[in-house]
């Protein structure tokens, strides 16, 4: 008998290589059996949400509150543009709008005063108060004095408390028969 191997038939460093080999994980299947495990859990992303969502309940009040603070201030601060754009109105004219001719006068001439008129006196035209309703104007005792710029605050009705306050020139409301200390903000 002959020692010597068959050739056809595979030895034992043939066998472990060829078990080796097919057990090896594939280069094309290697990354992607690692992208099926990579990733997040559903626990994990409900907690994430969860987070957020607390975040979110816990800051956004603070953040309304300071919206309607901010468009108080814009208000007061547009009725101030206002006034200073009847004044300059005045001293061209020789007197306030009446208040049939009402803050229109700022952008518009009336048709006995085209001779005089030099404005426009506001910017981009007569602007809205920041809860989307005009302006509202009331003459003074006599044309020579100004008269009230007013906004009815964000509920658009006349007085209010809070936010609903109505917000005026001067810190008085117009001769309408509402009391200037009844929720009017100044």
């Amino acid at each position: 008998m002959d020692a010597r191997p068959d050739p056809a038939e595979p030895t034992v460093t043939d066998r472990a290589q060829h078990t080796a080999a097919r057990h090896a994980p594939c280069p094309t299947t290697a990354p992607r059996r690692r992208s099926l495990r990579a990733g997040y859990s559903l626990m994990e992303v409900l907690i994430a949400v969860a987070i957020i969502a607390l975040l979110a309940a816990l800051i956004a009040p603070r953040l309304f509150g300071q919206l309607d603070a901010s468009q108080v201030t814009a208000a007061r601060t547009q009725i101030r543009m206002i006034e200073t754009a009847l004044d300059s109105y005045r001293l061209d004219i020789g007197r306030y709008p009446a208040s049939e001719e009402g803050l229109a006068a700022l952008a518009v001439p009336p048709p006995d005063l085209v001779d005089r008129w030099n404005g426009p006196y506001l910017d981009g035209g007569l602007p809205i108060d920041p809860w989307g309703t005009a302006y509202q104007y009331q003459a003074g005792e006599s044309l020579s004095r100004r008269g009230t710029v007013f906004s009815y605050g964000n509920d658009g009705e006349p007085g209010g408390d809070g936010l609903a306050a109505d917000l005026y020139s001067r810190g008085h409301a117009p001769d309408s028969g509402l009391d200037p200390s009844a929720g009017a903000q100044r």
